[in-house]
């Protein structure tokens, strides 16, 4: 046994190591976080040689059901690149719209369900949110809850993705990747999204209504950010190449304002150190510009993952994710 425990840790001090040589360059923690040195290692483990696969199979001794009393659905949706986009869209839809029918026969209340989701999760329960919002055949869902969601492929250079760049653990370059992979597009491209490249003229119009670095209040944009200059020039190949990423499925801020007019209302949760923030908080302001009623918590030592890692309790969470779940599960009590 002690022999297994010492090949165990000789084994992950190895993946440390490699780990640090090859993201340590990328990753740039702000000196304002108070747990930096424990975040550095999450990072580093999870992305060499663990991965977040493994995780997911650990217990969660503080798992939202458990504390929360009421009856929870827990999807599972079939993945990429095994199975293409959308099927990931359309088993969350399928399954909601199963259970919004039978809800009574697993003793749910069907006026009171809720949809919830973070990170690409987050992604999700918009689409499907948006999906079911018009139904006449469907009960109205009593709330949706998005966490740290990704809602947009118009713009890479919002104040969130240049401040928060490289902090982990979803680096800027890694967000537009994980994407593109999504999709099964050759990454190539990465170059020209990042630039502005992929939008043509009138939809850069249209788009410029929701998803804007002027509805970003001055709060978040005193940390590193440089407003854009240039106007990049249009490529037509690399938009016909990523027209899927323009879906509201894909990305849900640019769903039609008769869509957006029929949400539930809404918790947003967002983190000042996560490229994704300014998602968060431009979907905010449409929800508002609609009358949805949006319950907003930032957590202002926050990345992206963290309400996630509370789940596995304090040696592996961040006080920032305890403070964003305890704000998550009283919104649910409040329902």
């Amino acid at each position: 046994m002690e022999l297994l425990l010492a090949i165990f840790l000789a084994v992950l001090t190895v993946f440390v190591v490699m780990a640090f040589y090859h993201e340590h360059p990328k990753a740039k923690i702000p000196h304002g976080f108070s747990q930096r040195r424990k975040l550095y290692f999450f990072h580093y483990v999870l992305n060499f040689g663990f991965g977040l696969d493994h995780l997911l199979k650990w217990p969660k001794p503080g798992h939202l059901h458990k504390i929360q009393q009421h009856p929870t659905i827990e999807l599972r949706y079939r993945l990429a690149p095994e199975h293409p986009y959308p099927t990931q869209f359309e088993d969350c839809l399928t399954a909601t719209v199963h259970f919004m029918r039978t809800a009574q026969d697993y003793g749910v209340d069907p006026s009171r369900i809720i949809v919830c989701g973070d990170s690409s999760g987050g992604t999700l329960t918009a689409a499907v949110a948006q999906a079911v919002g018009n139904r006449r055949d469907l009960p109205k869902l009593r709330a949706q809850i998005l966490i740290y969601p990704y809602l947009q492929c118009v713009d890479f250079n919002l104040p969130s993705y240049q401040q928060n760049e490289g902090v982990p653990v979803l680096l800027k370059e890694r967000t537009l990747a994980l994407g593109l992979k999504y999709l099964d597009k050759d990454l190539s491209v990465m170059e020209a999204i990042l630039k502005g490249c992929h939008i043509p003229e009138d939809l850069q119009e249209k788009y410029q209504k929701w998803v804007s670095s002027d509805y970003i209040p001055h709060e978040f944009k005193t940390r590193g950010y440089k407003p854009s200059t240039t106007h990049p020039l249009f490529s037509k190949e690399v938009y016909t190449l990523v027209k899927p990423m323009f879906d509201p499925v894909f990305s849900p801020m640019l769903a039609e304002d008769s869509v957006i007019a029929q949400l539930p209302e809404t918790f947003i949760l967002t983190c000042e150190f996560d490229v994704l923030r300014d998602d968060g908080l431009l979907y905010k302001k449409r929800l508002e510009d609609h009358g949805i009623k949006v319950t907003w918590c930032h957590l202002e030592e926050g990345f992206h993952g963290t309400v996630f890692l509370a789940l596995y309790g304090e040696l592996i969470g961040f006080r920032s994710g305890s403070k964003g779940l305890a704000k998550i599960v009283n919104f649910l009590r409040l329902m």
